[in-house]
């Protein structure tokens, strides 16, 4: 009797385990082995459809002027101004034909105020191109040449140069024309890029960048007398020929005419310059380039203080607004320039707040390249941004 009333629960126990073992083994088998997919709205695969390629507008300039120069190129016959950039790490630098055609001294200045006498590398002969050659330049980081970028009717353009010795004027617009085909003077323009950005005297040589990728796909180089209208000569035409003319020149063979050094000082010149390096050095601050701001400091304001120290002063600043500038040149051919200046902080607690200084810096010459000095500057008041405050609440 006792027999049989264990036979059941001993069934029952061997039924249970058979099933449990094979439950394991098909949920091993079918569920654990098929991939988890999950629909998430924080984390998507990144593919080529739905990542985007556009560079911000503020970036493409800042590193366009980095790279652009005014070329200066005179001879008797009196003075041509145009444009340029560079375009690899032995400091060459394209620009037009026309622009240093006939020239005996080339000079060329950068964002940052500095001027190089420039030795030619290679020109054309029919073809509008030029390469010149500032070993000081060598070493740095030139922008990226699209040859190969796709360029289509309507695409966005942007425009770098000095029109009429206004350095670093950027202008935009759009292709409106390929294939243009037309001779000026002894140059002949074959498939050249037709452009709504105007080219003026001076843009000449500036380069043509791709707005979606920040590429320079085309050398700026003749406009029209009506304005509103301009033609760029393709570099995936001319590459081939600048790229050999960089290769084939020897350095010590090369001839740069001409001195920095002058006993007269053209004080107009002097303070436009002046003015530019330091807008130059607070569009470097803002877009944090600070290497760059850095190195318009004179030597002697940078053994005052470290770049770890100058980059601590504005790594909170957002924003800087300029007035009340007034300029002047003091008895040693230096810029006094007073100022003005409202900058927008935002604390480590976010909150954000406007110091107002009044500063004076001293720009002036180390080197035989123009530089910031030194500076003062005093705190006028602090503001605090109560409306940020209110938002946030």
């Amino acid at each position: 009797m006792n027999n049989k009333h264990l036979t059941f629960p001993i069934l029952l126990t061997i039924l249970v385990v058979v099933f449990t073992a094979f439950g394991v083994y098909w949920l091993n088998n079918t569920v654990y082995k098929q991939s988890i997919t999950a629909t998430s709205t924080l984390a998507q695969e990144v593919n080529k459809e739905n990542t985007s390629t556009s560079i911000d507008m503020k970036t493409i300039i800042h590193e366009a002027e980095k790279n652009v120069v005014q070329i200066e190129a005179k001879a008797e016959w009196g003075e041509n101004i145009g444009s340029g950039f560079l375009f690899n790490d032995k400091g060459d630098i394209i620009t037009n034909a026309h622009v240093v055609k006939d020239a005996e001294t080339v000079q060329v200045t950068t964002a940052n105020a500095q001027t190089f006498i420039a030795a030619v590398v290679g020109i054309g002969k029919e073809t509008d191109i030029a390469v010149i050659r500032v070993p000081s330049l060598a070493n740095r980081t030139p922008m990226t040449i699209g040859t190969n970028t796709d360029v289509e009717i309507g695409d966005e353009i942007i425009a770098v140069g000095s029109p009429l010795g206004l350095q670093n004027t950027v202008t935009t617009g759009i292709v409106s024309g390929k294939g243009r085909d037309f001779e000026i003077d002894e140059f002949k323009y074959v498939n050249a890029f037709q452009i709504s950005a105007p080219i003026t005297h001076g843009n000449s040589g500036g380069p043509l960048i791709h707005r979606q990728t920040g590429k320079i796909i085309a050398i700026n180089s003749a406009g029209t007398n009506q304005g509103g209208i301009g033609f760029s000569i393709p570099l995936s035409d001319v590459m081939d020929q600048v790229t050999s003319w960089s290769e084939q020149a020897d350095s010590k063979d090369l001839v740069y005419k001409g001195s920095l050094s002058s006993t007269t000082i053209d004080t107009k010149k002097l303070k436009e310059d002046a003015r530019y390096l330091y807008s130059y050095f607070n569009e470097s601050l803002l877009m944090r380039d600070y290497i760059s701001a850095y190195g318009m400091l004179g030597s002697e304001w940078q053994a005052k203080q470290s770049y770890t120290q100058f980059r601590d002063m504005y790594v909170h600043t957002t924003d800087i607004t300029i007035s009340n500038v007034q300029v002047n040149i003091n008895e040693h051919n230096q810029v006094k320039l007073t100022l003005t200046s409202d900058h927008v902080i935002r604390k480590e607690d976010q909150q954000k707040v406007t110091e107002r200084y009044n500063s004076t810096y001293t720009i002036g010459y180390e080197n035989d390249q123009l530089k910031l000095l030194n500076s003062k500057r005093e705190l006028v008041s602090t503001t605090t941004h109560l409306e940020d405050s209110q938002n946030e609440s």
